[in-house]
């Protein structure tokens, strides 16, 4: 099981501590920003599995954090804020929090909140909001998430299967975030043609052999692989560095 991962944004240090520290201690992984910059870099460098944003923050609304993240992700949204009247609620409503605690609060009461959100709000191994769109380049390789299709360095197309294709575009989706077995099945899992999931050694067994798979279609040596890193103790990461851009709109018809 997946230990949620929690971003909590917060220009007071012993608030964010405070948070960071009651989160820790119920089961919860918890990442510190103070400002709106610190936020962006740890959303980028970390898997996060819901935000806790309070609403006035030195360098900038929360209200724009969280417009501004609604607008490119799935990523769940608690806002935190010292202002409690019905309007200011609704305002955090509308740049899509996805709940709006206000401060002082019981903790045991955000816990509960926070773990409903989680619930309601949970995506394949919280992965959704980071899904591989467009045309992504990596180590000379072109992958189109559209098409589902890889052309090497040398312009040789790999023949991936659906679920290899569906690998690489996770792991594309997440360079140099290590991601365990258990996210990556998650990930994978088609609810539609198998309602019901793997068990988690069965599953973990399944996401090694698929990754053997892919190592041995896009890696130079799949015995050395260079771009699919074994992570020790936690599952695989691609190293790579990964450029994204739009697919480009196919042309009007004549």
């Amino acid at each position: 099981m997946t230990i949620p991962r929690l971003l909590v944004v917060d220009d007071d240090p012993e608030m964010r501590g405070m948070l960071t520290d009651f989160l820790r201690r119920n089961g919860l992984a918890a990442v510190e920003a103070a400002t709106g910059a610190q936020a962006r870099e740890a959303f980028a460098r970390h898997r996060i599995d819901l935000i806790l944003l309070d609403v006035m923050l030195g360098d900038e609304s929360g209200l724009e954090i969280c417009a501004r993240l609604r607008a490119e992700h799935d990523v769940p949204i608690v806002m935190l804020s010292a202002l409690s009247a019905d309007h200011q609620r609704m305002a955090g409503y509308e740049q899509g929090a996805d709940d709006y605690v206000a401060k002082p609060f019981n903790p045991d009461l955000l816990l509960a909140r926070i773990r409903a959100v989680l619930r309601r709000t949970r995506r394949a191994a919280s992965l959704a909001y980071r899904r591989a769109e467009g045309v992504h380049r990596f180590a000379g390789w072109t992958y189109d998430a559209r098409t589902g299709t890889a052309t090497g360095p040398d312009g040789v197309e790999a023949s991936l299967s659906r679920r290899e294709a569906a690998l690489l575009a996770c792991l594309l989706a997440n360079p140099n975030i290590p991601l365990t077995r258990e996210e990556i099945a998650e990930a994978l899992h088609d609810p539609d043609a198998d309602p019901a999931p793997a068990d988690a050694d069965g599953a973990s067994r399944a996401v090694d052999v698929l990754v053997g798979r892919l190592r041995s279609k896009i890696e130079e040596n799949p015995r050395a692989p260079a771009l699919i890193r074994t992570q020790r103790g936690v599952g695989y990461v691609l190293t790579a560095e990964v450029e994204t851009a739009p697919r480009a709109a196919a042309a009007p018809a004549p």
